[in-house]
């Protein structure tokens, strides 16, 4: 826990609990995220780690409890939901492009439309970012001339955009073929490493320990145990944990 002179948390998860029906999907979550920390959500499929994700956006309501980001509690709906969204991009595992735009229509189209930013100042900005992730030579054409690894970057290049405080992305590699992982990994180190606050939910194991500041760990909806990354993966300290590690590092 920070002491009384740390900053406040980025993101504060308090009490958070989720149903679906009658399954109990997250369950008591208590979770604090600092400003400029990289945290990677891991666990076995069906632990809640999506809909934690998808939550702290408020693209799934919860039950009970509460979520603050920036010192304010997510709002229920209206401009001021609209608000803190433009402020906490979303990268999803499908790309969700605009296919009948262009890649730099794509990246432009939310500074425009949302944040009223000039149309030429928007382009010089999303050229800037379509330069970081490295498919500058493709604004023009539409998402369906890319290949998957260029198109999740665009996504990526899309959100930061907005200048988010925070980034989730969610499974953001699952949907790609195996030799386009890792472009999009290395675009994701890149951020972390410029101090993007992220929460990221992944299976990649190896971003996890290069990326992350704190792993967490979830199973059965709830958070088992959170730790640095060589901590949690050379002496994770819980069985379910361990048994976890076995099945996927060789």
């Amino acid at each position: 826990m920070p002491d009384a002179s740390s900053p406040a948390p980025l993101v504060e998860v308090r009490g958070v609990n989720k149903y679906f029906g009658e399954h109990h999907v997250l369950k008591d979550i208590d979770m604090e995220v600092a400003r400029g920390e990289v945290v990677i959500v891991i666990g076995p499929s069906g632990s809640g780690k999506s809909t934690l994700c998808r939550a702290i956006n408020r693209l799934e309501t919860i039950n009970s409890g509460d979520i603050i980001i920036d010192g304010q509690r997510l709002p229920d709906e209206g401009k001021a939901l609209a608000r803190l969204r433009s402020e906490v991009g979303m990268v999803f595992q499908a790309f969700n492009l605009f296919a009948h735009k262009t890649v730099l229509e794509n990246v432009t189209l939310a500074p425009i439309q949302v944040k009223k930013i000039p149309k030429a100042k928007a382009v010089e900005r999303a050229m800037e970012l379509l330069t970081r992730v490295g498919v500058e030579a493709h604004a023009n054409k539409l998402p369906s001339q890319l290949s998957g690894g260029q198109q999740q970057r665009v996504a990526i290049a899309r959100t930061l955009a907005m200048d988010p405080k925070l980034m989730l992305l969610d499974e953001p590699t699952s949907a790609l073929d195996p030799e386009m992982i890792n472009e999009v990994l290395d675009v994701m180190i890149a951020l972390a490493q410029s101090g993007m606050t992220m929460i990221v939910v992944t299976h990649e194991m190896g971003f996890a320990r290069k990326a992350a500041d704190r792993v967490v760990f979830m199973a059965d909806g709830a958070i088992v145990e959170e730790a640095p990354p060589e901590t949690f993966f050379t002496d994770p300290s819980s069985d379910r944990a361990k048994d976890f590690l076995s099945k996927i590092l060789h």
